[in-house]
């Protein structure tokens, strides 16, 4: 009997009943067989001895995709359980479970042993060793019954096959001596693991639950290549050195205070470079024919439940009582500039009324989720809502998405695209919906952009384009979001005056570039390492006399330079010249003029530039201009 296989290419080849996926993969080529580690059919992953028995779809899996990296990375967390139980299996050692997290997987375990640090190098060993042995790793079907016997002495895979419904298949993974109760796919032998690092332990209740066993969890990351692993974890310092929360406090740019938890103190310094993202906004925007608003940061209840918020966002905002009404600080702008719109009537020919906003939000989160300036409670959210007529959808959002591709742009920040559809808590008629995600699809594809459908997870109230950048350690941040809205007009009762003297509805295009300005300031910090280019730093240049007798000098060039628009300042301490040249470095600064007895004479500075060193003397005049037409250009 031969079964019919529709390939990746939608080309179909006849096998025998029976053949595996490494033999399909064989038969299309022996580089594949080399580089495959599973096979996707109809959709489903299998293992490599997967028997095919009907016509099917199939797609051979390698290790430089996705799902090929998160089956190399499972197959490495059973063998960190391996060599666990090996080294510390005296005594009982129960497994949780073992899944694939970003950059790699963990393992929670309850064994007597407390893991420490230098167990981890002791496991690592093990793992190796294990490795060396290159142990067939064999996928096996077996009945409820058997599993149940198999996991009689652990109590948590007992819970794991008691929660399985009836008609679940129920396979384990035998690997020498250790056996694990797992779906897979997995490699066909621990040989095949060729690059891992065990990074930390930590404590974590089984199954998330705070009222269950505290099991020890022991986190670790996997790459086909020692080059990758070692490229990973030269990121991970980098980026520990990078850490916005140690280099804000480093260079004075904010704080943090328990009197206000998850809500930041901008300090001066922090500050500058806040007002310079928004100034740069806001001349880019004036070119572009927006309007700039101010709403209030407090609104009755009744205006949220018009939105539709009290309904799928109420968990998520604070409240307050004023004149025995109920008030909501404002998570999010979007009704107070329904609000604008409606107080007058508006033409047709009005449209697109872009209005924009840096308004300030309070959003409730966990305290367990804060973390710096990346998740907060309270943020400035750059927003602005476009009112078009529908026969104005595709024009405005392609000029939305080359405005968002121009500030991202100055930062030197590529960018995926995700295009996010109705999710399962939303409110509107389907036609709208539909109406609403076919035209974000059409823009993208006119424009010829590659985007990935990110399946439910659009807003409540319409599908969304959201812009996911790629920092300077290929970390990705989702910033940037377009949204087509249909319902908020409904909602409000929105309308214009068309053509025919009649009312008609808009549509409302919600959008945001930096998003969280507050994340995006943190995102910045860790994306240049504090060495905010010269638009963006919040001193420009640092004076540094030689000695007291050239403070008064000094005191006058820094007149002359601010008069100029340069932000500087003086470093009058009573410290020797090298010390406060380091500190001009640690502190980041762009530029450091040293001035002494031939610098006063001549009308010079001595320059240094961070990162080049010493430029040699300037005349006061030029540099002026040097640094104006820097700071202008935004490079």
């Amino acid at each position: 009997m031969s079964i019919t296989v529709t390939l990746a290419d939608g080309s179909k080849k006849e096998y025998p009943a029976q053949t595996t996926m490494k033999q399909i993969a064989e038969s299309i080529h022996s580089g594949l067989r080399k580089s495959a580690v599973a096979g996707n059919v109809n959709g489903r992953l299998v293992d490599l001895n997967y028997e095919l028995c009907e016509d099917a779809e199939v797609r051979i899996v390698t290790l430089d995709s996705e799902d090929g990296l998160n089956i190399y990375r499972h197959s490495t967390a059973h063998l960190m359980a391996q060599a666990v139980k090996r080294l510390y299996g005296s005594k009982p050692v129960y497994l949780g479970v073992g899944p694939v997290v970003e950059d790699g997987f963990y393992y929670d375990m309850d064994l007597e042993h407390s893991i420490s640090t230098d167990d981890l190098i002791a496991i690592e060993r093990e793992m190796q060793q294990i490795v060396q042995e290159d142990l067939p790793i064999i996928r096996r079907e077996i009945s409820r019954e058997e599993a149940e016997q198999l996991f009689s002495d652990d109590p948590y895979k007992r819970e794991l096959i008691l929660g399985l419904p009836e008609e679940e298949i129920i396979s384990v993974y035998e690997q020498g001596e250790f056996i694990d109760l797992c779906r897979g796919p997995h490699l066909h032998s621990t040989g095949r693991i060729k690059a891992f690092k065990l990074m930390s332990v930590a404590g974590a209740y089984w199954r998330g639950n705070s009222d269950h066993k505290m099991l020890q969890r022991i986190y670790g990351t996997a790459f086909p290549k020692q080059a990758q692993l070692e490229e990973h974890l030269f990121l991970l310092e980098e980026a520990k050195k990078r850490d916005h929360r140690k280099l804000g406090k480093e260079l004075g740019l904010f704080m943090f205070s328990d009197d206000a938890p998850g809500m930041p103190f901008f300090l001066p310094k922090g500050t500058i470079i806040r007002n310079q993202l928004e100034q740069f906004a806001r001349e880019l925007q004036f070119h572009r024919g927006y309007d700039e608003v101010r709403t209030p940061l407090m609104m009755n209840k009744r205006l949220w439940e018009m939105s539709g918020h009290w309904d799928h966002y109420k968990d998520n905002m604070y409240f307050s009582k004023v004149d025995e009404q109920e008030y909501v600080m404002k998570p999010m702008n979007c009704p107070g500039h329904m609000l604008v719109y409606q107080n007058s009537l508006h033409s047709y020919r009005e449209l697109p009324i872009r209005l924009s906003e840096f308004g300030q939000v309070h959003r409730h989160e966990y305290s367990g989720a804060l973390s710096g300036m990346m998740r907060v409670r309270t943020f400035c959210q750059d927003d602005a809502h476009i009112f078009v007529r529908p026969d104005q959808i595709h024009d405005e959002i392609g000029q939305v998405i080359d405005f968002i591709s121009q500030v991202y742009r100055v930062f030197g920040f590529d960018y995926t695209i995700e295009l996010s559809t109705r999710p399962e808590d939303s409110m509107g008629s389907d036609e709208l919906w539909e109406q609403a995600e076919s035209s974000l699809q059409e823009v993208l594809d006119q424009q010829k952009l590659p985007y990935r459908i990110n399946e439910g997870d659009g807003a409540f109230y319409g599908p969304k384009i959201d812009f996911h950048i790629l920092d300077s350690l290929k970390r990705s941040w989702q910033c940037g979001t377009i949204q087509l809205d249909f319902q908020f007009p409904e909602k409000f009762d929105l309308s214009y005056i068309a053509e025919d003297n009649q009312k008609h509805r808009p549509v409302v295009i919600h959008r945001a570039v930096f998003g969280s300005i507050e994340r995006f300031i943190g995102i910045l910090t860790e994306h240049y390492g504090g060495a905010f280019p010269l638009w963006l730093a919040p001193v420009h240049v640092m004076l540094i006399p030689v000695s007291d007798h050239y403070i008064d000098f000094s005191l006058k060039v820094k007149k002359r330079l601010e008069h100029a628009g340069v932000r500087v300042e003086v470093d009058i301490r009573n410290e020797k010249l090298g010390y406060k040249i380091r500190e001009a470095g640690l502190l980041k600064t762009p530029y450091t003029f040293v001035l002494g007895e031939k610098e006063m004479n001549s009308d010079l500075v001595a320059v240094r530039k961070r990162g080049e060193g010493e430029l040699g003397e300037s005349a006061i005049d030029d540099m002026i201009a040097r640094l104006q037409k820097e700071i202008e250009s935004r490079e």
